[in-house]
């Protein structure tokens, strides 16, 4: 026996007399203006109640919960989509009924009214009544999409929760992990001598991080597990892509100079950013990209343990490809003509990656190799000499080492490289930092520097390492905020394994 509707006061219950349920529905909308449906109805026939989930990208994107009951469609507004698991309940604001013809509905609300944003039909079905309370609804959905039976209870107001009760569709699901460290590649002399048995990418000259998606939201977190979403907002909309579905992502963020190669010195000037107004006015001059290139979860699944070129075919699946975002494909066999074309272009290098082997979380593997066309290294500033003639009243050059186990060694002098704004900024950085006694182990550097507590690591581009482990020519690339400064260590390139 079905409950009746109960008259809804406010604290978010079910809707009023049904002369008056679509009265709100009508005050919000100027039907001139939108194309959404007025009111008047339509008959229809058919026994199973019907039910809509339209993805709204309004302000905020969300997904509307629709159930067709007494004439009208009685309706919730879920941030993060419909939960696909009983260990996962999802917020779902009661919102105004609409009328039955909303129930076919997609097309665009323009800007200036209320909901403006695109509307579309995500799933679709019929559903079965349990419930049907004032502050409790329990159906058993006949979708396309999402099938199964769900409660939704009142917990305060308009705010209700949505809950699965059946098992999770698809199987049992592993939680998505709240944080990992990203596999990281060896440097190697050379290209692997079995070719066939490798894939190869580019090696992008940006920041690392990983993409936690879910119910629509994108985070980004660096290789030093520090969140830096809002300093990209374009990336946000990779989120909205994606929809309701969750994935970890694993790539670079990337900025561009005006022959379209990788640019690490101009992604500085986003990197640094403090204020969100600061990061809006630079992201048009210095926009990134979110170069993508492993997929680490997908919807309750852990990838990690799949050969690389089966997660890449996974991440080929998805067609992640945006105004912010892509997937470059993945260049298998001939690693040598790969690594031509990336020199000629002026690319950093190129990445090997043995299409058989796991995703490693933190760790270096010899399964993933970094062949570099140009010498770079992360250093550690220990300190900073002052600087002479017209730099006088600067630093001259940064004091620069990296760790061997616990003990921080010296490795050069730093210094060219630098613009006069790369100069304000590591004056401003070094001055609070400054310490009596040299944080160096061993080897010191000459008399005069003024030395630092080892916090801030730079990139360098150099020639080569001397035989007394000095960087020679080294010339500063920028500030690494995404690296820990006891996890930089000279990096000397290996043999390939055989």
């Amino acid at each position: 026996m079905e409950c009746p509707i109960v008259k809804m006061s406010s604290s978010g219950g079910m809707p009023a007399a049904k002369k008056k349920k679509l009265g709100e529905y009508e005050r919000k909308r100027d039907f001139k203006q939108t194309p959404e449906p007025s009111s008047a109805k339509k008959k229809r026939n058919g026994k199973e109640p019907r039910f809509v989930v339209q993805e709204h990208h309004a302000t905020s994107l969300h997904w509307d919960l629709r159930l067709e009951r007494d004439g009208v469609l009685v309706s919730w507004a879920v941030p993060k989509g419909i939960p696909p698991d009983p260990k996962k309940n999802h917020l779902a604001v009661h919102v105004e009924d609409h009328p039955l013809d909303y129930i076919d509905f997609e097309g665009e609300i323009p800007a200036g009214n209320y909901g403006a944003g695109k509307v579309t039909i995500w799933d679709h079905g019929t559903y079965e009544t349990e419930k049907f309370r004032d502050s409790e609804v329990m159906v058993t959905f006949h979708g396309e999409r999402v099938q199964g039976k769900y409660v939704l209870f009142q917990t305060g107001g308009k705010n209700w929760m949505i809950h699965r009760m059946d098992p999770p569709q698809g199987g049992e699901r592993e939680p998505m992990p709240d944080k990992l460290a990203p596999m990281l590649a060896k440097l190697s002399v050379d290209l692997p001598k079995k070719a066939d048995e490798w894939g190869y990418e580019i090696k992008w000259d940006g920041i690392r991080a990983l993409a936690f998606l879910d119910g629509g939201r994108v985070r980004l977190i660096n290789r030093n597990g520090r969140d830096t979403t809002r300093q990209y907002p374009e990336l946000r909309e990779l989120g909205k892509a994606v929809g309701p579905q969750e994935m970890i992502l694993d790539g670079e963020i990337v900025a561009f100079d005006e022959n379209g190669r990788p640019n690490f010195q101009r992604l500085q000037n986003r990197m640094h950013l403090a204020s969100e107004s600061a990061v809006r006015r630079r992201m048009n001059d210095i926009p990134v990209a979110y170069m993508i290139y492993d997929l680490l979860y997908l919807d309750g699944h852990s990838t990690m343990q799949l050969p690389y070129a089966d997660r890449r075919k996974l991440l080929d699946g998805l067609e992640l490809e945006g105004p912010s975002w892509r997937a470059p494909a993945y260049h298998s066999g001939d690693g040598k003509s790969f690594r031509e074309a990336s020199r000629q272009n002026g690319l950093e290098g190129i990445i090997a990656k043995k299409l058989d082997s796991a995703y490693e979380p933190g760790r270096r593997s010899s399964c993933w190799l970094k062949i570099k066309n140009v010498q770079k290294q992360e250093v550690v500033v220990g300190g900073w000499m002052p600087g002479e003639g017209r730099r006088s009243n600067s630093l001259g050059s940064l004091v620069v080492g990296y760790y061997d186990g616990d003990d921080l060694k010296y490795a050069g002098n730093v210094g060219t490289g630098f613009k006069e704004e790369d100069l304000v900024r590591l004056q401003k950085l070094l001055e609070p930092l400054r310490r009596s006694k040299s944080p160096f182990d061993g080897r010191q550097p000459k008399k005069g520097a003024i030395f630092v507590e080892p916090k801030l690591v730079a990139e360098v581009e150099f020639l080569e390492w001397t035989q007394t482990a000095t960087l020679r020519a080294p010339s500063y690339k920028g500030l690494r905020d995404d690296k820990d400064p006891k996890a930089v260590i000279r990096e000397l390139p290996e043999s390939p394994p055989s």
